[in-house]
């Protein structure tokens, strides 16, 4: 098992989020203070806010990406055009060891509450879900790339 995902794994345990756990793995690459990434990142858990959308680890794996490779020129099409084909290929592999990169998919076998206010983290909570592996599992997706890149 990767740092990676064991760091971003213990950080879920802690009670962060899943879109937390995973950006809280890489401040040391993308310069973040814990607190920068705890905030920065806290939306997106429960996929974006718990609306179940997109998933709150495959979004902060791509905040790790943006951070580290973002394109800030608002007109290099190119430069676009290529993160955009590397998110896409992010998405496909996710999607690939998950079944989804949407929230409400992953957890549609577990039953969940409606609302804005996080369920109790208990062990019950813990079993039922696949958050945890899908959290290590995006860390180490990360974590893959970054080694790729050096």
């Amino acid at each position: 098992m990767s740092d990676k995902k064991e760091l971003a794994m213990g950080y879920f345990r802690e009670g962060y989020s899943c879109a937390q756990a995973v950006l809280l793995a890489f401040c040391d690459e993308t310069g973040l203070t814990k607190e920068q990434a705890a905030m920065l990142s806290a939306p997106f858990g429960g996929g974006m806010g718990r609306l179940r959308e997109v998933c709150g680890a495959f979004s902060a794996a791509l905040m790790v990406m943006g951070i580290l490779e973002g394109v800030s020129a608002p007109d290099d099409e190119q430069a676009k055009a290529d993160q955009y084909a590397e998110v896409q290929r992010w998405a496909a592999e996710f999607e690939k060891q998950n079944g989804s990169i949407i929230c409400r998919q992953l957890l549609k076998d577990v039953p969940t509450t409606q609302g804005s206010t996080p369920q109790a983290r208990t062990e019950e909570y813990y079993a039922q879900r696949p958050c945890m592996s899908i959290v290590g599992r995006a860390a180490e997706m990360v974590d893959n790339f970054l080694k790729e890149r050096r």
